[in-house]
């Protein structure tokens, strides 16, 4: 598996001092697994974007690995997208993950304030700007996003992002491989071409999974949910049951045609060290 597919990793900047201590150190663990690339999320709510930033400097300096920021314009101007663009491009970043971003808490409905309203239009913008400059990839949700008001809107606007110049796409978390399946079937139905890379959580606690797949509108299977509730008391049967399902699944996308991996690492080492042994990634040969 390991030369047949590209697998990349997911950072957050770190949100205090002790994490920022701590993040060189989960970084040359990461790196040793030999990602394609590290990407790098911004605080939510249309925050500042300054943390992406140094968090990328700092990917650079420890590991030497390309680094894709997010790039979010909720609440931006086309000024300050631009300055960014040419910020990332100046500092030598080839591939940029586009995204609308997270609503502010204060907006009062689901139109995105500021000068772009949707990523399809940030996408067409870093286009029109910059021509190939950068490799841009976009969101996916296999499982439909959590603001949109059904399935078929909420593909069509997928579609826009990619007609828009997407070069390929990362999914939304899930944990059924037949929602990607699904959702790739529909995508080459439609025309969509692209590589769409299935977005991979490692499980580590109960309340966590419930937490992030309740937060972006993913599905925990009802079997999948009441082995980890069972196991709330025993962590390293509940870290043993979570890995064996995500490996299973992970078998499973790449066997039908996954392109490759995103792992959403939560700034962790171990989590993602122990899927990818399991998956045969990283390793010599």
């Amino acid at each position: 598996m390991a030369s047949q597919i590209r697998y990349s990793f997911e950072l957050f900047p770190p949100r205090t001092p002790e994490a920022a201590g701590k993040l060189p150190i989960v970084l040359g663990k990461l790196a040793a697994l030999k990602p394609a690339y590290f990407s790098v999320t911004h605080g939510a709510g249309g925050s500042d974007q300054g943390g992406t930033y140094e968090t990328l400097l700092a990917v650079v300096e420890h590991t030497g690995i390309e680094v894709a920021p997010h790039l979010t314009c909720v609440g931006s101007t086309k000024a300050e997208i631009a300055a960014l663009l040419d910020k990332y491009k100046a500092h030598g970043v080839k591939r940029i993950v586009a995204l609308r971003g997270d609503l502010p808490a204060t907006a009062m409905s689901a139109a995105a304030p500021g000068e772009f309203h949707f990523a399809n239009e940030l996408v067409s913008f870093i286009r029109e700007r910059h021509g190939r400059d950068f490799e841009i990839e976009v969101a996916a949700y296999p499982e439909m996003h959590p603001q949109a008001v059904g399935p078929t809107v909420d593909f069509e606007n997928f579609r826009r992002k990619v007609e828009a110049g997407a070069d390929a796409a990362l999914t939304q978390l899930f944990y059924s491989a037949d929602a990607y399946f699904a959702f790739t079937d529909r995508c080459a139905k439609a025309g969509v071409t692209i590589p769409i890379y299935p977005g991979i959580m490692p499980i580590t606690g109960y309340a966590n999974v419930v937490r992030f797949t309740a937060g972006c509108g993913a599905d925990l299977p009802r079997w999948i949910k009441l082995r980890l509730e069972e196991l709330q008391e025993d962590k390293a049967a509940l870290v043993e049951f979570g890995l064996e399902v995500v490996t299973q699944m992970c078998e499973r996308l790449v066997e039908g045609g996954a392109p490759g991996l995103h792992f959403y690492t939560i700034n962790q080492a171990g989590p993602v060290e122990r899927l990818c042994q399991a998956l045969g990634l990283g390793t010599a040969g």
